[in-house]
């Protein structure tokens, strides 16, 4: 049983940065990409960013171009999505994704 485990949400002001982190445990795969999402209050969860574990190479929506970026440390089996430049419309609960587990979410409050 995989377990995610998601640390880094928390209140910052219009244009502020946070680094959300996402450390796994249990049996992984190099193989699987592994993501983040968020989920606001009465809509769906929507995909934010993903990397692939097996040549680094990343995706992301398009409201997180140039302003998030995932990345990886291998050895910790450990990824993470770095926002910067936040709007309080990125306000929501963002959550880690690798196959068909998920973190508990984490909380990210952007005020204006």
């Amino acid at each position: 049983q995989v377990q995610l485990e998601e640390s880094g949400g928390g209140l910052v002001q219009t244009g502020g940065s946070l680094r959300l982190t996402c450390a796994a445990s249990g049996p992984t795969f190099s193989g699987h990409a592994r993501g983040w999402f968020r989920e606001t209050p009465g809509n769906e969860r929507e995909f934010v960013a993903a990397i692939v574990w097996t040549d680094n190479s990343t995706h992301y929506a398009d409201f997180a171009k140039g302003r998030f970026t995932i990345s990886r440390d291998s050895a910790k089996d450990t990824f993470y999505l770095q926002m910067d430049n936040l709007k309080p419309e990125d306000t929501a609960v963002y959550y880690c994704n690798y196959g068909v587990y998920w973190g508990q979410g984490t909380h990210v409050t952007v005020s204006s």
